[in-house]
């Protein structure tokens, strides 16, 4: 029996042995817990609190002592905030920067280096602008212009200079097939700050543009702020433009380079001669009334008109002029390019928004602004990169 109890003995050693093991083992990881101490603390900036949030900074998490494993945060409609992870997974950032007066909850989940997960979540508001600065953008989206179009962005407030490089690089044009060109600051005829981007020559017809400007949470200056990002786009259509030669009285039509028409006409006189260069078709009405107090000429007319094509903002159109006996034999204009009634509807169908039209043998000396107007043309490429902030 005491060999028999000897044997059994030897037999149960190996098995608490084992058990034993299994216990340490066990024992450890309940103490590996313990061990692997506090979890990873995660950062989140803008801070939450009582006081609004500052602007003008992107919204940042930063895990110490772990990774983040999960960043997701929305804004008080429910939308996503797109942002990246740093490829350490210590820290995220967010694609843009906060906007005026809008609550955000950032939930996170982390794991430390000991692997002891966790999850959080922050929530903060950000104050109020001083003003919402607006933009108004031509061609409107879905538009087909001509082949001189500028992509033209108007603000409701002023851009302070300090400011413009920044929001330059916010602005961003792809087009299809590739076409190079450049964004020139631009004072508007009614006296507000304009961006525009002109191709280096006239646009292919057929051309896609899409413009986007990532300006949500970007400062104007003077207390002004962007609420929101921008996305629109236009294509190009036929290559129409007119030619005219004040000497001759003629208005030439050409599609593709190849004149296709012209007509007769009176441009401006001797006192009141017709801008020349190269104008861009800014809008067309189909009626209108001319009156001469709008180009400083008092009360002296105010006649009614058809098939009117704009181009400078100061008052240079083609329009029909019932009333001039002396078309296409005398340039007795106020410095339009007046015609028949059915010669100006012919040119009013013929040009688009954004077609050009080039003034030749003009007396005119005056430089026209290219804020008068859709008037980048009037500068020559050099010239025109020279209006960038970001030169």
């Amino acid at each position: 029996m005491h060999a028999g109890t000897r044997r059994h003995t030897a037999r149960l050693i190996p098995a608490l042995l084992a058990a034993g093991l299994l216990m340490t083992a066990c024992g450890t990881g309940a103490g590996s817990s313990e061990a692997a101490g506090p979890a990873a603390k995660v950062t989140v900036t803008p801070a939450a609190g009582a006081t609004p949030a500052k602007l003008g900074s992107p919204i940042s998490v930063k895990a110490d002592g772990g990774k983040l494993t999960t960043v997701d945060v929305k804004d008080d409609k429910g939308a996503t905030v797109p942002g990246k992870l740093a490829t350490d997974g210590t820290s995220w950032k967010s694609e843009g920067r906060v906007r005026p007066k809008t609550t955000y909850t950032v939930h996170t989940k982390a794991t430390s280096a000991m692997g002891k997960e966790s999850a959080a979540t922050a929530t903060f508001t950000t104050e109020q602008a001083d003003k919402v600065n607006k933009l108004t953008n031509t061609p409107g989206d879905g538009q087909t212009v001509g082949t001189g179009m500028p992509v033209s962005i108007l603000f409701d407030h002023p851009i302070a200079k300090d400011r413009r490089a920044e929001i330059e690089k916010a602005l961003k044009v792809t087009t299809q097939p590739h076409v190079e060109g450049a964004w020139g600051w631009v004072t508007d005829w009614s006296g507000k700050d304009r961006i525009d981007w002109r191709p280096k020559d006239y646009w292919p017809a057929g051309t896609k543009v899409s413009v986007k400007g990532a300006l949500s949470g970007v400062s104007s200056g003077a207390g002004g702020w962007f609420v929101r990002d921008y996305d629109f786009g236009f294509a190009i259509g036929a290559d129409h433009k007119a030619v005219i030669d004040v000497p001759s009285h003629t208005l030439t039509m050409y599609e593709n380079g190849k004149p296709v028409g012209s007509v007769k006409g009176s441009a401006g006189s001797v006192q009141d001669p017709t801008r020349g260069g190269v104008h861009t078709v800014r809008s067309k009405n189909a009626a209108e009334t001319m009156d001469s107090a709008t180009i400083g000429h008092g009360d002296e007319w105010m006649l009614d008109s058809q098939w009117v094509t704009h181009l400078t903002a100061s008052g240079t159109f083609l329009h029909s002029a019932p009333w001039n006996k002396s078309l296409g034999v005398v340039n007795n204009s106020h410095g339009c390019f007046g015609m028949t009634t059915s010669d100006a509807k012919r040119v009013y169908d013929f040009l688009t928004v954004g077609s050009t039209v080039e003034v030749k043998g003009t007396a005119s000396t005056k430089k026209t602004a290219v804020g008068n107007g859709l008037e980048v043309w009037q500068e020559t490429w050099q010239q025109w990169q020279q209006r960038s902030a970001l030169k």
